[in-house]
């Protein structure tokens, strides 16, 4: 059965996936234990995620409520998990995500929105990893995908929802796009 550790250090061994699974090119994203680094808005997005998680189950869309966090709804976006084949769609889009991306995406399919995303299997296996193994996931680093060039770092923390508190079947992230001076957007 699927827990949601709250104790973030035995967070990977908890929610592994088997060692047999195969991600590919993935590389891990783990959650560390010292999130001092992460900008504030991310871990404010994290620490909340955690907050609504009932005891030893993922949270679902049901737990999330806007009126908590509005500061953090406009670089929010979620993905509807679809199975069979395994594809994901925009359920919705902050407006800080739709200016990053340059058109709205709600709705859309996330591979026809962002075509990389096939060619990529970092990026790919990350979704797979986490709809999979059940555990949120963090990065900083340049943008996998095409997008604006001014915008050169991104923060991103990404956290599976369960309506049943096991089977996932959202994903909720939020990002923080930085500019060339490492200034957040």
């Amino acid at each position: 059965m699927l827990q949601l550790a709250r104790d973030t250090a035995n967070f990977a061994q908890t929610l592994a996936a088997p060692d047999s699974a195969d991600y590919g090119a993935w590389t891990g994203y783990r959650i560390p234990e010292d999130r001092s680094e992460w900008h504030p808005l991310v871990r404010s997005f994290f620490e909340y995620w955690l907050s609504v998680s009932p005891p030893g189950r993922l949270p679902g869309r049901q737990h999330i409520a806007p009126e908590d966090v509005p500061v953090l709804w406009s670089r929010m976006w979620m993905l509807d998990v679809h199975r069979s084949p395994l594809r994901y769609r925009y359920r919705l889009c902050g407006t800080e995500m739709v200016r990053s991306l340059g058109r709205e995406v709600t709705g859309i399919w996330l591979d026809e929105a962002h075509p990389q995303l096939v060619e990529n299997p970092q990026s790919r296996e990350r979704f797979r990893y986490m709809v999979e193994s059940g555990q949120a996931t963090w990065r900083r680093g340049p943008p996998l995908w095409t997008r604006d060039p001014e915008h050169r770092i991104i923060e991103t923390c990404i956290a599976p929802l369960a309506a049943d508190g096991a089977t996932v079947d959202k994903i909720l992230g939020f990002s923080v796009m930085f500019d060339t001076r490492g200034r957040p957007l």
